[in-house]
């Protein structure tokens, strides 16, 4: 059975980047047992009720308003680093168990719950200065890359609450290959692939630029 493990809120707290463009960030998620209402936030701001988001001009806004990372990956760095990685460490609104988040398709729509909700895998995670800072991690960066796990992003199609427990169905996957995982190389390490992205119509609005800049080359 695919499901939400935990919902992870922040409060906005000082960026552990002294270099940071923000002041402050939303990185640091953890758990509620409440339910959350998440719906569509405009362009800036976190799709969850609660949730603060510390640089609206890279995080958050419709495109991003759901970040997902799965449990079984996060299990897989807690081998790796050997330390504790609980929900929300890094950095996401949603922790999963039992869907293929690194296999969702772009355009893929999840239903959690039972109030309503409906959402739309539309880009992955892009690891930054931000996020290797918070996990004290030495050369995270390259290492979140290599592994090649980033998490999805996912907007709001349909507003509802969401809490601990709630499964998961995923109600559509659309006709083409564009996976988060090959979004995600496409991005950091394999940009000649950028191309193949242009079949999924449901990419976020920056990547779209990013395949369309690459076309024009």
């Amino acid at each position: 059975m695919s499901m939400v493990l935990s919902v992870n809120v922040a409060q906005a707290r000082p960026n552990p980047d002294p270099r940071a463009l923000s002041a402050t960030t939303g990185i640091y998620k953890v758990p509620t047992g409440e339910a959350v209402m998440v719906q569509t936030p405009g362009n800036t701001g976190s799709g969850l009720a609660g949730d603060a988001i510390g640089n609206p001009k890279f995080h958050g806004g419709d495109d991003q308003a759901v970040y997902v990372y799965a449990r079984e990956d996060l299990d897989d760095w807690e081998a790796q680093l050997n330390r504790t990685l609980t929900g929300g460490i890094f950095g996401e609104n949603l922790t999963t168990k039992g869907i293929d988040v690194t296999g969702a398709l772009i355009g893929e729509r999840w239903s959690i719950g039972a109030d309503g909700l409906l959402l739309e895998v539309s880009a992955c995670r892009t690891p930054c200065r931000t996020f290797s800072a918070m996990l004290q991690e030495r050369g995270w960066i390259k290492t979140f890359t290599k592994a090649g796990n980033p998490g999805a992003y996912l907007r709001v199609l349909s507003p509802g609450t969401v809490r601990a427990g709630d499964a998961i169905t995923v109600e559509h996957r659309p006709d083409h290959d564009v996976t988060v995982g090959l979004v995600f190389r496409a991005r950091m390490t394999e940009p000649e692939l950028l191309p193949r992205l242009a079949v999924a119509a449901a990419l976020s609005a920056e990547i779209k630029a990013e395949v369309a800049q690459r076309a024009r080359r």
